[in-house]
């Protein structure tokens, strides 16, 4: 069997790109898709802040998957376009 370890710096490493791809979601919104967006933004700043307070709290896999949650309403906001982005690399587009 497999194992895989959550680290601090792949906490650390997928904070900063979700991060990354919120600032640039914020200043990506398509036009009368505003109320969405800020829906999304929410739930995202909210998903980041659940994964702070486990790291804080050492709970690793949940910060990261706090995380990983945060980025996926980033990714349904590019793929529903709500966000008009095109970084292949930071969305799922």
């Amino acid at each position: 069997m497999i194992k895989y370890k959550i680290t601090i710096e792949k906490v650390k490493t997928a904070y900063k790109i979700t991060e990354k791809a919120l600032n640039i979601a914020k200043k990506s919104i398509s036009k009368g898709k505003e109320n969405q967006a800020a829906e999304i933004i929410e739930m995202v700043s909210c998903y980041l802040t659940d994964s702070r307070h486990f790291e804080k709290i050492g709970d690793l896999i949940n910060s990261f998957g706090a995380i990983y949650y945060a980025h996926g309403w980033l990714d349904c906001g590019a793929r529903l376009k709500i966000l008009d982005v095109n970084d292949d690399k930071l969305f799922t587009i």
